[in-house]
């Protein structure tokens, strides 16, 4: 407030009173999906760094991996520090589908890189879309989960991220296997 007045709520008391309802799953279970995804981008974009050096794909140097990861991860930032202050302004349910949008598509653009230049735009994008995630996640927590189980379905929803982790590392077998899929190809599926 300009002014300085505090507003007194008792919404918040009111959600932490209600009883655990199929609504309180449908926000786990979207929650934890995005988490998945999160977990899976992670790890398969992290197995790509051996690969993107190689001439079949884009024929990187390692220290453009190296800066890969580094714009992926500022882009997590700004985009934890935007889509945090903007879900403030308006709403945690916009901003959430709007950071998982920029996640996906960024993600899918990621496979149409054609260089270094458009392979870090795309991955600070994909940044930007899982940073604006962390927060709108944490916070929908928080706001939304009775504090009697508040503990619990945040071990469980941070949790699923090794989930995703753990079906990353698995599809690398696959995707990133040349005797499977041609290495141009794996990496873009990837």
């Amino acid at each position: 407030m300009p002014n300085g007045e505090m507003i007194e709520s008792y919404v918040p008391a009111r959600l932490d009173r209600m009883p655990w309802s199929r609504w309180h799953w449908l926000i786990v279970v979207s929650l934890g999906a995005t988490w998945i995804l999160d977990g899976l981008e992670v790890t398969l974009a992290g197995s790509l760094g051996g690969i993107l050096t190689r001439r079949e794909t884009l024929g990187l140097t390692d220290t453009q991996v190296g800066a890969s990861a580094t714009f992926y991860l500022a882009g997590a930032v700004l985009g934890a520090l935007l889509f945090g202050y903007g879900t403030d302004r308006l709403g945690r349910k916009k901003l959430f589908f709007v950071t998982v949008a920029v996640y996906l598509i960024a993600t899918g653009l990621t496979a149409f890189s054609w260089n270094f230049a458009s392979y870090v735009f795309f991955r600070a994008l994909t940044g930007a879309g899982i940073g604006g995630e962390y927060a709108a996640i944490n916070s929908a927590i928080d706001e939304l989960i009775p504090a009697r189980v508040r503990g619990r379905v945040d071990l469980m929803i941070n949790g699923s991220y090794w989930l995703g982790a753990a079906l990353g590392s698995t599809a690398t077998i696959v995707l990133l296997n040349p005797r499977w899929l041609p290495l141009w190809l794996g990496w873009r599926c990837a």
